[in-house]
């Protein structure tokens, strides 16, 4: 036969950001065999009738942490189900390119990931079990021997580059010695050689390991100078390759200065960089209009920078497990009950009974809520520094741990508390009245009431805030921003808190509602734009001798999906940990991978997880 599969009759969006029209589509050995009208079914081993469907190119999630999923489910088959073909790993300058690194009795892998990304650590230390290599070009052989499903895009994660030439305890208390740094610019510059896309660095101030004796030390990329970065950058710069950043959100002079190494004008050559993130953060509503401002300067003739923000295209609900969640490691009160183990419930229980600390939680509590000061009228003006307001209407609840609770703010159930202790009468029902007697009464203010429950309840009390992204058109104004990227996902990582496997299908629904003329300029932003941003030249669209990774769309079920209700929260077996989860099933009906048949008929085939289907992409 001429070809393997043909697609016929679908709506072809074809990744370069042109209108669509009704084309067939043809795969033969792994590739785009020919895109046409009227191609002869006759000429095929299969033929898949897909009118009504749209057909796009495999799609690319940006940022995310599946360098740890893809050693326990090497299928990806959560990547997959929603039309990922390809996933760029080692963001946040943490990753496994040079294998577990744990010399000195260091668990890098497991200290560095369980708070960055809120992970358990018995997840990781599966993870760290099934490493076998020691060094990037041996990572890069390692995806050739394992049946991976979607491809990975891997990059230099600063804070192991750092190990790798320190060892963990210089790396997080010492500059580095010009020996040191000529070995990180020596690996570095061997791993671009090797065909690696990019290299990651993190300067979030709320970045910490999480085993002893450094629970209160920032993760290795955090101690580089300004010195060190840009000359590491600059091993990316003469390759061509890309720096993805995290800001150090705390201090605007040095985030400018760091993100200016984009600029060609001042380097001689422009420098592709990406960072977190394009979130419009309901504390602070000036965040967003920055991103955007600093992106057109950056951008411009005068510096000639090569900078993309990502974007998330959901609205960015964060989850809790009590005080466990990502927010709480920005503010420092918090942070304290996130520094102890998951698993150690008696040590948060100790620390919520120690009178100091609880002093120390009752001041962050009211430090811009009470009084005339900055940090009030930044609230009052809502361009507060936190993420996290610590206001009781703004934390929903979940159905645990009583599921009378579910979808009502925490600031209700306080209130009806309060009514209850004087009358006895008001509570919902005999649970709730049961967890209302456990208080002391009187209650006292709305900080002793939600101390009460952290204690009481601990990791049972799950409850989530909105903490960006809650209005669609401003959303909206910045996903479809020509100068920003798709893509701040965060797959495979915050397994509780947040959800968002599916945010290239809510970014394609959003245009959806718009125009077919927007779909097709974002599927470009999905599929071609990160390719050639990342440097990899056989994927992205679906011209003829491209890889074939190709998805099929219903546009209805698309038009239709609602995430929020389809999203789940359930121990996966897979992974070994409860995960939040989306199910779009019926969104996207197939997907071949390399030409393989991935998931068909909605449902992921024999193949996945079993045949190797995706490569490691690297720039030759």
């Amino acid at each position: 036969m001429q070809w393997d599969t043909l697609i016929k009759g679908a709506l072809v969006f074809d990744g370069t950001g042109e209108a669509p029209s009704e084309r067939d589509v043809a795969i033969k050995d792994g590739r785009i065999a020919e895109v046409g009208r009227d191609l002869r079914d006759e000429e095929a081993a299969e033929t898949v009738h897909a009118n009504g469907r749209w057909v796009l190119p495999g799609l690319w999630d940006i940022h995310t942490h599946l360098d740890l999923e893809v050693e326990l489910d090497p299928g990806l088959t959560e990547v997959v189900r929603h039309g990922t073909t390809s996933a760029v790993v080692a963001n946040c300058s943490i990753g496994v390119p040079f294998g577990r690194q744990n010399e000195g009795g260091h668990d890098p892998v497991v200290s560095c990931f369980a708070r960055v990304e809120n992970i358990p650590k018995s997840v990781l230390r599966r993870v760290a079990d099934n490493i076998t290599w020691n060094n990037p070009k041996a990572y890069l052989d390692h995806f050739a021997e394992i049946p991976l499903g979607a491809n990975i895009v891997p990059m230099i994660p600063h804070s192991m580059l750092r190990i790798e030439a320190m060892g963990l305890d210089r790396a997080i208390s010492n500059k580095p010695t010009s020996e040191e740094l000529d070995k990180m610019e020596q690996i570095l510059e061997q791993a671009m050689e090797d065909g690696y896309s990019g290299f990651s660095t993190d300067s979030l101030p709320f970045h910490y390991l999480s085993n002893d004796p450094y629970r209160k030390t920032r993760i290795p990329a955090n101690h580089s100078t300004y010195a060190e970065v840009k000359r590491l950058t600059n091993v990316a710069r003469r390759h061509g390759r890309v720096w993805q950043a995290t800001p150090d959100k705390d201090n605007p002079l040095k985030v400018m200065r760091t993100f200016a190494l984009t600029s060609g004008r001042l380097f001689g050559r422009p420098l592709k960089l990406t960072a977190v993130a394009a979130l419009d953060v309901v504390t602070n509503r000036f965040l967003a209009k920055l991103g955007v401002v600093l992106t057109r300067v950056l951008n411009s003739r005068l510096l000639d920078g090569r900078f993309r923000l990502q974007a998330l295209a959901a609205p960015f609900r964060v989850y809790a497990d009590g005080p466990i969640t990502p927010l709480s490691e920005e503010i420092p009160a918090l942070r304290e009950l996130n520094e102890i183990d998951l698993d150690d419930k008696a040590g948060r229980i100790a620390l919520l009974d120690d009178p100091e600390y609880r002093q120390r939680f009752r001041k962050m509590w009211y430090h811009d809520k009470k009084g005339f000061s900055l940090a009030r009228i930044k609230r009052w003006l809502r361009i507060m520094d936190d993420s996290f307001s610590r206001d009781l209407q703004d934390m929903v609840m979940t159905d645990r741990p009583l599921p009378v609770w579910e979808g009502e703010n925490l600031q209700m159930i306080y209130h009806r508390l309060l009514a209850w202790q004087v009358s006895g009468e008001g509570a919902r029902n005999d649970a709730e009245a049961r967890v209302f007697e456990s208080f002391p009464n009187p209650v006292g203010d709305d900080c002793d009431f939600f101390l009460h429950l952290l204690r009481h309840f601990d990791m049972n009390l799950r409850w989530y805030v909105l903490a960006a992204n809650d209005d669609e058109d401003r959303l909206a104004r910045v996903l479809f921003d020509r100068q920003m990227l798709p893509g701040f996902n965060d797959s495979g990582a915050h397994l509780t808190n947040m959800a968002y496997y599916d945010g290239n299908l809510r970014g394609l629904q959003i245009a959806q509602r718009r125009s077919l003329r927007d779909v097709a300029y974002h599927v470009g932003r999905l599929t071609r734009a990160p390719a050639e941003f990342w440097g990899i030249s056989s994927v992205g669209t679906l011209e003829p001798g491209k890889q074939a990774d190709v998805i099929l769309i219903d546009p209805d079920a698309l038009r239709d999906y609602d995430s929020e209700a389809q999203t789940i929260f359930e121990y996966r077996e897979a992974v070994g940990s409860e995960q939040m989860l989306n199910r779009s099933d019926g969104v996207v009906t197939d997907v071949w991978i390399a030409g393989v048949p991935a998931w068909r008929n909605s449902q992921a085939t024999s193949h996945l997880g079993k045949t190797r289907m995706g490569r490691a992409l690297t720039v030759s």
